[in-house]
């Protein structure tokens, strides 16, 4: 089922779920089981360095991503996502739970009976 123009879809909720549900949980069977839920079975994430297919990959994507962060950094939406056609976007800023941005970025997603297909991340480096 592809979504039209007259589908309602609530693109804010899905994207902001990834955010916080997959892209913010430290602990990998939290993580995995949003995977599941948000994603389609064979989804693809493109990260600016890497591409994966798949529940696994793109939880080990994300378990990578998270060890590499200071254990204090949280990802926020910076404000509601949007959408048409069955393609979401979503800004965001990472960094300190009670300090300033380190990195802005936003995720665009294909989404397809109502699950990310294919999520696209863009970084767009260090916050000004």
């Amino acid at each position: 089922m592809s979504l039209s123009p007259d589908t309602p879809f609530d693109y804010d909720r899905l994207m902001r779920a990834n955010l916080t549900r997959v892209f913010g949980e430290r602990d990998a069977a939290l993580r995995m089981q949003a995977i599941r839920e948000l994603y389609a079975d064979d989804a693809v994430l493109n990260e600016p360095h890497a591409a994966v297919r798949g529940h696994a990959a793109i939880g080990d994507a994300v378990t990578t991503l998270l060890a590499s962060l200071p254990p204090a950094f949280v990802f926020t939406a910076a404000g509601p996502a949007s959408g048409h056609h069955g393609v979401g976007r979503l800004q965001w800023y990472s960094g300190p739970a009670d300090g300033p941005a380190v990195v802005t970025g936003m995720d665009i997603a294909q989404i397809e009976d109502g699950r990310i297909r294919v999520l696209t991340v863009f970084l767009d480096g260090p916050a000004s």
